[in-house]
This record gives C-alpha cells, structure tokens and sequence, in this order.
C-alpha cells in the first residue's frame, strides 16, 4: 500500500492538468481562504464589541457553542437541497459549501476574539482611561493589542478546521483535494484516497506553520515572552545632570 501511495504520488499525470495536484490544491486554498476571511469579517468585530462591552456574551456564546454541533456533512446536504435549485452555474456549488464552512469558522475566531479583549488586565484599561482615551481608543490602542495572541489562536483554530472540511465539499461537487477523496472511493483507488487525506495533511500543518510565524512578528514580544532573552545587567542613563540606574526587569 504505502508503495502504491508513493507511485501515485510521485506520478506526473497527476501534477499537470485542470484535474492535477497544484490545480486541486489551488481550489482548496482558495475555498478554505474565502470561507476564514468572510468568517474573519463577521466574527472578530463581534468578538470585539462582546468583550469591550459585556454585552450579549451570554447569547453569542450558546449560539457559536450550538454551531459548533451542528455536522458538517448534514448541513452541505440541506444547503445544497435548499440553494442548489435557486442558482444556477458553478455558484450553485460553491455557496452551500461557502456557507458550510463560514458557520464552521465563526466560532472559534469569535470566541478568540472576545476572550483576549475580556483577558485584559483591568488595570491597563483603568490607566488608558485615566490618560484621557475614549472607549473606542481604549479598545483599539490597548485592549486589541493584547488580546492578538488568542485572537490568532482563534484563527489558526478555524483554519484548521475549515481546512480539513473543505474536503466534504467535493460531495457538493465542488473542486479541492477531497476530489482525489471523492473520486478514488467511487472507483475504490485506495491510494488516491490516502494521498488525497496526506496532502490534505501536510497543508493544515503548512498553513497553521505560516499563521504562526505570522503571529510571532505581529505580536508585541511583551506578549509573547521573547524579550526576556534581552540582558537583565542593570544599566546607568544619564539625562543631563540626572544618573540614574535602570534594571531592565522593571522596564
């Protein structure tokens, strides 16, 4: 088996072509893509206003817990039963999917998003205040700043996730890598069907690498820990005739 894997792999029918690997993969990037950044639209300013506010915490929070529940593949089949009539072409395909994978990417960037603003330490926020920032300015100079680090754990979380079902959408008849599930299980190709699944794989690890590398420049090293590897020797600044001495801990 794991010969006939690698034989199919390694095959260059199957990286050339409108059917081949690179054109699959294509479409299932551009599928999960589109799906976590309408996701990322509607969910993290959500996200954000529950947890600057407080308000509607309690209902959002059933709400993403019972779109959690919902099955993936009984939701593709109502929506395909229900859209598939009104549309015609290939967004009769692509919307019951879209919309499958929206709903499965909601929650977890929602609930990043309003657990790293509610995590704030209050004392910021009361300093924030005491400077004279609006709310607005509080949210977006202070709260948001340090809630990134779980507002990227979300992300990665939905990406995940909305990758590795991207796969079902091929049942809609939609492209993407579940096609090589799709097609190798109705002709029985097992290999196809175990490449299909690895490379589906190897992209979630790929892409969860790149969001982390991401998150690591976009989040303040305070945040993350990385400035403690600078030197702890307390250091003299002389401003004029003011010397004082500084330990860098306590900056």
């Amino acid at each position: 088996m794991i010969q006939n894997i690698v034989r199919w792999l390694t095959d260059p029918e199957h990286w050339s072509g409108s059917e081949g690997i690179p054109a699959r993969l294509g479409e299932h990037l551009w599928y999960s893509g589109l799906a976590l950044a309408i996701a990322a639209v509607l969910a993290i300013p959500a996200g954000l206003a529950i947890g600057h506010t407080g308000r509607g915490r309690f209902l959002v929070v059933n709400l993403a817990g019972a779109a959690r529940a919902i099955p993936s593949l009984g939701l593709l089949y109502l929506m395909v039963l229900w859209l598939f009539p009104k549309l015609s072409g290939d967004v009769a395909f692509l919307v019951p999917s879209l919309i499958v994978l929206v709903v499965l990417a909601i929650p977890p960037i929602m609930a990043g998003a309003y657990a790293g603003v509610e995590g704030v330490d209050p004392a910021a926020r009361d300093a924030a205040k005491g400077m004279g920032m609006t709310g607005s300015q509080v949210l977006g100079r202070v709260e948001v700043p340090n809630a990134l680090p779980l507002i990227f754990s979300g992300f990665r979380s939905a990406a995940l996730q909305v990758i590795g079902t991207t796969t079902i959408a091929a049942v809609a008849g939609t492209g993407g890598l579940g096609r090589f599930l799709i097609d190798g299980q109705k002709i029985r190709e097992f290999p196809q069907m175990v490449a299909g699944a690895l490379l589906v794989a190897v992209l979630a690890l790929l892409v969860d690498l790149l969001l982390a590398v991401a998150q690591r420049y976009a989040v303040s090293p305070g945040l993350t820990g990385r400035s403690r590897g600078r030197s702890n020797t307390p250091k003299v600044v002389e401003i004029g005739a003011l010397r004082r001495t500084v330990d860098p801990q306590a900056s």
